[in-house]
């Protein structure tokens, strides 16, 4: 008996819905990783992107252990001489609270074209309303 690999035009995406209130960051970005990667599946194939379409609601609700939420930061270099930015995760989840989540989650995935196309399945909102009812998102518990 042969694997199966199943083809491209095999893979059936889903679409799912995941609510971040008071969740923990780093187990919460764990889980999304894996459906977005697609290993929860049972005809998982490395070389080709099996994964499905995942939605995050309530960005502005997550949390850190510890005092994480106050020593964490995150930094960015713009491209010039001594334009290293840095930002502390207490004024990041002020402004903007769904790149929290999909940062995290980026850094959990494959760093090639896979991972690029993987993440462009992922979409972050920071409160409860989202754009994308017409997928008819199936909510889960993670």
């Amino acid at each position: 008996m042969k694997t199966f690999i199943p083809k491209p035009d095999q893979v059936e995406r889903k679409c799912f819905l995941v609510d971040a209130q008071g969740q923990i960051l780093g187990r919460f970005a764990t889980r999304i990783a894996t459906i977005l990667i697609g290993k929860d599946e049972p005809f998982y194939t490395p070389h080709m992107e099996c994964g499905d379409q995942v939605i995050v609601i309530n960005a502005k609700g997550i949390r850190l252990t510890g005092r994480k939420a106050k020593q964490k930061i995150y930094r960015r270099y713009t491209g010039y001489p001594g334009g290293l930015e840095t930002i502390s995760f207490e004024r990041m989840q002020a402004r903007h609270p769904e790149r929290i989540v999909s940062e995290a989650v980026r850094r959990m995935l494959p760093k090639n074209r896979m991972g690029m196309k993987m993440l462009k399945r992922l979409r972050v909102f920071a409160g409860s309303e989202h754009t994308h009812a017409a997928q008819k998102p199936v909510p889960i518990n993670l």
